[in-house]
């Protein structure tokens, strides 16, 4: 299945939630160029849900899941959007930790919150990672043997894993938009360039890059 399933969980308290609603609003519509890269699929966004009831976001923003958890079928180039939120580690969001367990060639990008979930399952043991903060993560994912591996930084892009703090929706967005490949790399640096740090220049360079 070439879709890109945005997972969504019952959370209301992630402080970046609303900026990554906006992005993923956004994601098929002008956040992307009309012709944002030559020759690419642009991606479908498919909503999974742990049930098919609407859920209401941090941000007020009600988004009502197109599929449920239990008919999820991954495909190696679908990548899995986990949000961040304070219920990754209730149990109530197990399932799908359980499919990126049993599929663990799918791509997965996980910020805040999620990424304690992918901590406690064993899921950043071997990979290089990054989250909220390395003291908190140990401190909460008892199971958590990534020490070594974790970086500080607002995120990290591993292969097929992609994780952010929740402070970082920024890079985040940058990671996951380069992992899908659907800019140009001049456009996706000048972008990412213009909202980082405001200047004019990289304005410019992002309407150059798309003539």
């Amino acid at each position: 299945m070439n879709y890109n399933p945005l997972r969504l969980c019952e959370h209301r308290r992630c402080a970046s939630a609303s900026l990554r609603e906006n992005f993923w609003k956004k994601c098929n519509s002008t956040i992307l160029p009309e012709e944002p890269k030559k020759d690419i699929v642009r991606p479908k966004i498919i909503k999974v849900g742990n049930d098919l009831k609407a859920i209401k976001t941090m941000g007020g923003i009600e988004i009502k899941p197109e599929i449920d958890v239990d008919n999820l079928k991954l495909a190696n180039d679908d990548l899995l959007l986990l949000p961040g939120g304070d219920t990754w580690m209730n149990g109530k969001n197990q399932k799908i930790i359980d499919s990126i367990k049993k599929n663990k060639s799918v791509n997965v990008a996980a910020i805040c919150g999620a990424t304690m979930a992918l901590a406690e399952n064993g899921l950043l043991d071997n990979r290089r990672h990054t989250s909220n903060d390395l003291g908190y993560l140990k401190m909460v994912c008892k199971n958590y043997k990534g020490e070594a591996l974790y970086e500080y930084k607002p995120a990290v892009a591993e292969k097929n894993l992609i994780t952010a703090s929740g402070i970082a929706p920024l890079e985040f967005s940058y990671e996951v938009l380069k992992k899908l490949d659907v800019m140009k790399s001049d456009t996706l640096e000048a972008w990412y360039g213009l909202y980082k740090f405001q200047e004019a220049k990289y304005f410019f360079a992002l309407m150059k890059s798309m003539e």
